[in-house]
């Protein structure tokens, strides 16, 4: 168990049966062997009979299972890890990412430029557990997933979920849930009765959560051919490690702070790092009691923050994808930027066959950095732009992988000629899911500071570390097209 954690605090939080905790931490019953999430309904137990862990797989490795009833797998994951920048944080998001399924600990340390025993050090002295252990748990819910929401043969489930063999993944499903795949299948919650091959999840966010802003916002900005609104449902294309895939995205019907994904996969062991894309495209992490109540107390956000609470900074599922585009945007409209972004769309990798009106994923950098742009209609320096990112991209000379060290990352689109202080902002905010970012010189922002009473973009310090969020707040006062819920009415300047 970390350090970190203070009991008094968590037990708190754990008899309260605070949901705002959920994710943040585990709560381990010495008396029934199991773990829980915060606001577990069962009896809260005796403070003297628990013990608190950062990670599911902390306590998986502490002997205890899986409470079957609150199953704290499927809460929010812990937004520390997105606003943290140490190594740390970002061995987290890789992990969750699928780095090491899909290279081991070594592919893991050297993405993070450690060597592997740093890396276990640093892991185990901070979570009690090294990075084996944090994939065996995220192996442990993907099969879950899978075992509740398909009638795919145990065998596969297995192989799909990453275990080695099918021995392994018996005895983990043993280990956490304290049953076999079979009663686990047989206590199943709302299996998927939609189309074959499709795959049908529920996406638990913190309250508020606004989906419908979420995916309006996303919807407004689609491009055609990789992504589609159609008013309630945000589609897109995810390019994944073992071919592209479709995700259908729409607030849950039950009206919580969740939100429904139909997956449609070119291969099962996809699924871990299509759900962390989705949730990072989402915001589903975020800590909004944490970022309303310090923006909330300043008096130029405050209206704005009661009018929205819980307001979030949807991303993108790739950050190299988000920097191409933010280039392509620089200067023109939305609709502008979303025609240009859909005449690259035949360099990516096509779908087997189209979903609706989807047809490619986004190009990789190696498909773009010699690719022939004189027909996408971008000017020369433009162009320029889009082949040297695209190149620093594939040489790996920039990288934007949800390890990577945010400061370097910034720094190195700055080298790139044509790209400035604002995309680079940008690529941080949408791309790299930084929560402490803003814009500098962004037109809407200078409008709307305008109109609450300040024209100086460094007042936007005191906002720190949440400047992401007041962003969008900010943005909504501008171009309220872009959100559901309406802003209070501040009389904005006719130009900037």
């Amino acid at each position: 168990m970390t350090e970190a954690l203070d009991h008094e605090r968590c037990y708190r939080a754990v008899a309260g049966r605070d949901a705002r905790f959920d994710g943040w931490f585990f709560t381990a019953v010495h008396t029934t062997g199991i773990y829980c999430r915060p606001s577990c309904p069962a009896r809260t137990p005796l403070a003297r009979n628990v013990s608190f862990f950062t990670t599911a797989a902390a306590a998986q490795g502490a002997g205890f299972r899986a409470c079957r009833r609150c199953r704290p797998d499927a809460v929010p994951g812990s937004p520390e890890w997105d606003v943290r920048a140490d190594v740390v944080a970002r061995a987290m998001r890789l992990i969750a990412d699928g780095e090491v399924e899909r290279s081991g600990v070594p592919g893991l340390a050297a993405r993070l430029g450690y060597s592997e025993r740093q890396l276990h050090r640093l892991l185990v002295g901070e979570l009690g557990v090294g990075p084996l252990a944090l994939a065996r748990a995220q192996r442990a819910q993907t099969a879950r997933v899978l075992v509740e929401t398909t009638e795919l043969p145990m065998a596969d489930v297995a192989f799909a979920a990453g275990f080695a063999s099918i021995r392994q993944f018996n005895d983990t499903v043993r280990e956490v849930f304290a049953c076999t795949p079979t009663a686990l299948r047989s206590t199943r919650r709302g299996a998927d009765g939609g189309a074959p091959g499709w795959l049908t999840l529920r996406l638990a966010a913190r309250a508020p959560y606004d989906a419908a802003e979420v995916l309006l916002f996303l919807g407004a900005h689609a491009v055609p051919g990789l992504e589609e609104w159609d008013g309630t449902t945000f589609s897109r294309v995810l390019d994944l490690p073992r071919g592209p895939a479709v995700v259908r995205l729409s607030p849950a019907p039950d009206g919580g702070a969740a939100v429904t994904a139909r997956l449609r996969l070119s291969a099962l062991r996809d699924l871990g790092a299509a759900v962390t894309r989705c949730r990072r495209l989402l915001d589903l992490d975020a800590d909004p009691a944490a970022v309303d109540e310090l923006l909330g107390a300043d008096p130029a956000l405050a209206p704005l923050v009661a009018a929205a609470p819980g307001r979030r900074v949807p991303a993108s599922p790739d950050a190299a994808e988000l920097a191409i585009r933010a280039v392509l945007g620089q200067q023109v409209s939305v609709a502008g930027a979303r025609t240009l972004t859909a005449r690259l769309l035949t360099a990516g990798p096509p779908l087997a066959e189209p979903v609706g009106s989807l047809t490619h994923a986004f190009p990789r950098p190696t498909a773009l950095a010699d690719a022939d742009l004189s027909a996408v209609g971008l000017t020369g320096a433009r162009r320029r732009t889009v082949h040297a990112l695209a190149a620093a991209l594939a040489d790996g000379d920039i990288a934007l992988d949800p390890g990577a060290d945010r400061e370097e990352a910034g720094r190195a689109l700055l080298a790139v000629p044509g790209i400035g202080p604002w995309t680079a902002a940008l690529v941080a905010m949408r791309g790299l899911a930084d929560p402490d970012v803003w814009l500098p010189g962004d037109l809407a922002l200078r409008r709307s500071l305008t109109a609450l009473g300040s024209t100086d973009d460094e007042a936007a310090t005191r906002w720190r570390p949440w400047r992401s969020y007041a962003v969008m707040h900010l943005w909504a006062l501008a171009v309220p097209s872009l959100f559901t819920r309406p802003t209070p009415p501040i009389s904005l300047p006719r130009s900037a």
